[in-house]
Formats: structure tokens, C-alpha cells, sequence
């Protein structure tokens, strides 16, 4: 039997930085996503812990031409801080295409997924915010909060960070923790209407199971990435922000009817269940136009595909056989 490559965070974390390589990666999955056959990927297999505030998904995803695939247990427990202990975590098993055979291990606790999810924001915001939006406000306080700020700084040119949590004192954290930068300007905000004012992009990182940002605090020409949205309870945005924005894409549209900011508008009766809209896939690829002017109001609905998963951890795997990276295990 061959040899498994078995890769930890720390080593992880050295060989795969959120860098323009990781957007770059997501953003090709997303574009495998809009060629029709390229992809196989069955719906999220989910399991809620209600006792522990948890929840535990399985991704997966075969890209046609790719020699791996991956499956991804991420479980989510959410009072964990509260405990010492980070919230989300988990594993990817990456295997081969042509025989199955498991060629690693990458034990990243929910690493390579939070630099998948912030790389899938900053494709989301290069293809549908403004091209020189330079003030981005957050919506948590979180480990995605901070990637999502730095992924954002890798497409735009960002001037000024504004920070909003339920608990202001974690979004003055986040701000310290951020630190000061060169003509950056990083500030706490207790009012998320005022946070959103004047706004160019909105990212949300919150488990919120209603919704945190009202449709009427929208502005034209501001870009909303909404990414809490992972399972059917949690919902982020205001549903009539959905039917009234210039453009809504989704990152598999299957989802966000399922599980996504979509599914609460489809369930207020706002948009209709079978109503068509652009994957963020078809808008990179070019088949389906995103952003039209200046004034729209843009909003992505990121739910998390398995097609990330495979594509970061596909690139984990290559990185890590350049660097003679891990230890191996023999069955």
C-alpha cells in the first residue's frame, strides 16, 4: 500500500498562507463550477449538535482533469469560546481520483477552510464590488472576520476597516488585534447602521440565525458578502435585500435555496423557489454578467462548496510534496 502523507496546522499554515495563490485557486474552482459536467458534488451531508450550540459538515467534490478529491468533516461548535476553545475545527482527507486510495491526511483544524472561505470572499468582492472601493466594514469579530479583512486587502485597495459584533467589546479586540497599519484606518462601531454608512463592501461573518443587517441601511454601489449563512436556521440579511439588490449571485444556487440568505426570501415569498439567478462561477467564467454600474447594489451569498475544499486541499498537497513537507504513515 502507498504511503500517506499526514500534514498538521502548523505545517499547513507555513505551506499554505492566505495569499493571491489561495484566491487565485478558489477562483478556479469557481470557474470549474460553471462548466457544465466539470464537477461532481453531492449536497452537504449536515448533523446538528442543538445541546452544544454545534453542527458538523461533510463537503466533498470531484473536479474532471484533477488527479485528488477531498472530503472535509468541519464541525462547528459555537459556545466554545466561551470555553477556551476555537469554534470551528476538523479535517480534509484528500484521495486519489484514479484509485481511490487515500494520499493524505491535513489535519488543519478548520485552517484551510477559513483560507477558503475568506479567498472565496475576495473573488466575490474582485468580480462584483467596485473596482477602487477602498472602505470595507465587517460585520463579527472572529477568526473569518480577520481573514475576510485580509483577503479583501489582496483585491482592493483598502483605506479604512470599520468593525461591528453583537459585543462591541470583541469588535474592539478584533481592532487591536488587526493593529496599526500604514494609511489604514481601523475602527470599532457599536451602531451597525453608522458602520454600513458610507460603506463600499460588507462582509458578514456571523452565525446569526436572524437578521443582523436591515435592506434599508443598503447604499447603491455597495457590495454585501454574506458568508454566515450555512445551514438553514442561520440568516444574515434582511430577505427583502435579496429580491431588491441590482444583482444576487450565489455560490451554487442547489444551496442557497437550501441553506443560504436565498432560502429566507424564497420562504418570506419574495422570490420565487425555481427564480434563476448567476452562480459566482458564471459571473468569473464571463457567461453571466455581474455588476453592471457604479449604483448597483451587489450581494454574493456564500454557503461553501466542496469544490474549495478540494481545490485548497489540492493545493496543499502539491506544496507540500514541493517542500517534502509532513511525515508519512503506512497502512
Amino acid at each position: 500500500m502507498p504511503k500517506i502523507r499526514i500534514l498538521t496546522e502548523s505545517e499547513l499554515r507555513t505551506i499554505v498562507p492566505l495569499d493571491m495563490d489561495a484566491v487565485t485557486c478558489v477562483e478556479n474552482a469557481f470557474r470549474a463550477l460553471a462548466v457544465e459536467n466539470a464537477v461532481q458534488m453531492p449536497p452537504i451531508l449536515r448533523l446538528d449538535v442543538p445541546d452544544s450550540r454545534g453542527e458538523v459538515d461533510v463537503k466533498t467534490a470531484y473536479i474532471h482533469g484533477l488527479s485528488s478529491f477531498a472530503v472535509k468533516v468541519s464541525p462547528g461548535f459555537f459556545d466554545n469560546p466561551k470555553i477556551g476553545l476555537p469554534s470551528t475545527n476538523g479535517l480534509m482527507v484528500l484521495l486519489s481520483s484514479k484509485t481511490g486510495l487515500v494520499q493524505a491526511l491535513l489535519l488543519d483544524n478548520g485552517y484551510l477552510t477559513d483560507v477558503r472561505t475568506a479567498a472565496a470572499g475576495a473573488v466575490a468582492a474582485n468580480h462584483l464590488a467596485r473596482k477602487y472601493a477602498s472602505i470595507a466594514t465587517v460585520f463579527g469579530a472572529g477568526v473569518q472576520a480577520r481573514l475576510q479583512l485580509e483577503a479583501l486587502m489582496l483585491v482592493r485597495p483598502i483605506r479604512e476597516i470599520r468593525v461591528w459584533a453583537r459585543d462591541y467589546r470583541r469588535a474592539q479586540a478584533l481592532v487591536e488585534q488587526l493593529g496599526a497599519r500604514q494609511n489604514l484606518s481601523i475602527s470599532a462601531f457599536e451602531d451597525p447602521r453608522s458602520a454600513i454608512a458610507g460603506s463600499q463592501i460588507v462582509v458578514t461573518t456571523t452565525p446569526a440565525d436572524r437578521p443582523i443587517v436591515d435592506a434599508s441601511w443598503l447604499e447603491p454601489g455597495q457590495h454585501l458578502t454574506a458568508m454566515g449563512s450555512d445551514a438553514e436556521h442561520k440568516n444574515e440579511i434582511d430577505p427583502i435585500a435579496i429580491k431588491a439588490a441590482d444583482v444576487y449571485a450565489a455560490d451554487s444556487l442547489k444551496q442557497t435555496r437550501r441553506l443560504g440568505e436565498l432560502r429566507h426570501a424564497i420562504d418570506a415569498g419574495l422570490v420565487a423557489s425555481d427564480a434563476d439567478f448567476p452562480e459566482l462561477g458564471q459571473i468569473v467564467a464571463g457567461a453571466r454578467p455581474g455588476r453592471r454600474s457604479a449604483s448597483d447594489i451587489t450581494i454574493a451569498d456564500l454557503t461553501g462548496t466542496g469544490v474549495q475544499d478540494t481545490a485548497i486541499a489540492t493545493l496543499a498537497f502539491a506544496r507540500a510534496e514541493e517542500r517534502s513537507a509532513g511525515t508519512f504513515f503506512e497502512s
